[in-house]
This record gives C-alpha cells, sequence and structure tokens, in this order.
C-alpha cells in the first residue's frame, strides 16, 4: 500500500489552526473487500446496511459527475491555491468511485441489479446537465457536497451509528469520510468564488438534492430488501424501524439539522464547523500504519 504525503502546495491557511484541513489523496488503499463479508455487514440489520450500501451504488455516477461540474469552471479559476484544490478533490473523488466500484461488484454477487442502478443514474445526471445551467449543476455538485459532509461530521462524533459494523466496511467508511471534510469546501469555493453564483441558485439546489438524494437512495434500498428475500410484511416491518432510526428524535439525520440549516444562511462556508479531534486520530494511525482499517478502528475508539 502507498501512504500519501500532504501536498506541498495546499493553502497556507490549511492546517489546525485554521480549522481547515489540507486535500490529501490517497491511493492503493487496501479494505479487504474481496474477504467474507456478510451481507447484512451492520450488525445483522438489513435495514442499517441497505442503507450504506444504496449510497454506494450512487458514488460512483455521483462522484463522476461531481469531477465534471467542477472541471467545468477550472478554466476560469485565478487562484493557484484553489486551482491545486480542485486537483486534488478530483483525485480524492476518483479515487471514492473506483473503491465503491469495487464494493459494489459484491453487491452484483448478491442479485443486487447494480449496473441498472448505475445505468439509470447516468441517465439521469447527463439529462440534468443537457437541461440546467453549469451554475445550477455546479450548485447541486456543492449541495450534495454539504450533505456528505454532514454524515461525515456525524460519523465521526457518534460512535453508535458504526458500533456493530464490519471493520472493513466501517474503515472504508471512515476514510471516505475524512475525505469528504477535507475537500468540502471545494465545490462550495468554485461555485461562489468562480462562478458567482447566487444565493437563489445556491438554496434552490440545496432543496433540490435535500429531495432527491434520500429518494433515489430509498428506491435502491426498496429494490435490495425485495432481493434479500424479505415478504412485504417483513419490508414493512424493517421500513417502519429503519425509518424511526433515521429520523426519530436521536436517530441518524435529527441531530444533524442544524448542520444541515447552517447552508441556508447568508454568509456560511464549510469551513465554519471547524476542527475534530477524531478526524486526527485517523490520521495520526494512517500515517503510522498506512492501514485503512487499522485507523477505522482508531476513529471508531475516538468517537463520542
Amino acid at each position: 500500500m502507498e501512504a500519501a504525503v500532504e501536498n506541498p502546495t495546499s493553502s497556507p491557511s490549511s492546517g489546525p489552526s485554521s480549522g481547515r484541513y489540507p486535500i490529501v489523496p490517497r491511493q492503493d488503499l487496501n479494505f479487504d473487500l474481496e474477504g467474507d463479508i456478510p451481507r447484512h455487514w451492520l450488525g445483522g440489520d438489513a435495514f442499517k446496511s441497505r442503507f450504506f450500501d444504496a449510497m454506494s451504488c450512487l458514488f460512483p455516477e455521483g462522484e463522476k459527475f461531481f469531477i465534471t461540474c467542477v472541471r467545468d469552471y477550472r478554466d476560469q479559476i485565478t487562484d493557484p491555491v484553489l486551482n491545486q484544490e480542485v486537483k486534488d478533490f478530483m483525485r480524492q473523488e476518483g479515487q471514492h468511485g473506483m473503491v465503491h466500484t469495487q464494493f459494489n461488484n459484491r453487491l452484483k454477487t448478491q442479485g443486487v441489479q447494480v449496473d441498472r442502478i448505475e445505468d439509470q443514474m447516468r441517465r439521469i445526471l447527463a439529462r440534468i446537465r443537457r437541461i440546467l445551467p453549469r451554475t445550477f449543476t455546479l450548485a447541486q455538485t456543492s449541495a450534495a457536497e454539504h450533505m456528505t459532509a454532514i454524515m461525515a461530521h456525524s460519523f465521526f462524533h457518534r460512535r453508535e451509528v458504526m458500533e456493530n459494523a464490519d471493520p472493513r466496511i466501517r474503515a472504508m467508511y471512515a476514510w471516505h469520510a475524512v475525505e469528504e471534510i477535507e475537500h468540502k469546501a471545494v465545490a462550495y469555493d468554485v461555485l461562489t468564488k468562480v462562478a458567482k453564483a447566487t444565493y437563489f441558485t445556491r438554496i434552490i439546489m440545496m432543496l433540490y438534492v435535500s429531495l432527491l438524494f434520500p429518494l433515489h437512495t430509498f428506491v435502491i434500498m426498496r429494490h435490495m430488501l425485495i432481493v434479500d428475500g424479505f415478504s412485504w410484511r417483513q419490508r414493512v416491518g424493517l421500513w417502519l424501524k429503519g425509518l424511526w432510526w433515521l429520523y426519530s428524535p436521536g436517530g441518524l439525520y435529527l441531530p444533524v439539522i442544524p448542520h444541515y440549516l447552517a447552508y441556508y444562511i447568508p454568509g456560511y462556508h464549510p469551513w465554519k464547523e471547524g476542527k475534530m479531534a477524531a478526524y486526527e486520530q485517523w490520521l495520526e494511525v494512517f500515517k503510522q500504519t498506512s492501514d485503512p482499517i487499522a485507523a477505522g478502528n482508531a476513529l471508531h475508539a475516538a468517537g463520542v
């Protein structure tokens, strides 16, 4: 495995003192995804496992879309720091797509129609780029990056979310969360500093993503739970229990609502969320071991 080194051209304002972290692409990571991973790898819970699996199905095409939408404005970037951050953002997103494709290949062997899901996503995203101005598709990317950053923040701070997860899948999502936090401001900075998007554009696309992202996830989950062989009565029970896990007080989403709503504040910037000690715990272990699974275990142990 190859441990990445921090890019020396990263922003001089990056680092612990500013609450901003350097963007470090990490390649050739081994999560042992070819190993014997249970179908319902999150504590044997079908709904929770398939919730994350459904998102994984969205990631490869989604990451390509994000890269394309940011690249639309690359020739207009005059700030060398932001230009380097865009390069590192694209490298990280490319790696995310590759690793999740590897994981999604496991889902294919379970009967999940991953190819059909990805084809549908590809056609939907292509249609969006045909219809909407480039500023709007970049705003869509910025909104989606905010949503993934919210999940990453939750992942770091709430150890119980992945308490009973298979360590290999937990490590994959920990690494993904680390890099989402590192580059969470890139699309936003291109949107506001280069594309000069209006507040309306930024907000309308956040509302769009807020509706469509969970909808797509739930449609894929429905298919997965049928593939798993659950009867419609069993699926109703799984959905009732699972939606409570997602949306109840103390559930996965409600505690992060303030973070989500911050995006709607004029003058918001992603780095106003600040630093996280658990992130630095992951980073320290990864630098020492070059082992993302060990780093993922350390992240989990450091959660609060």
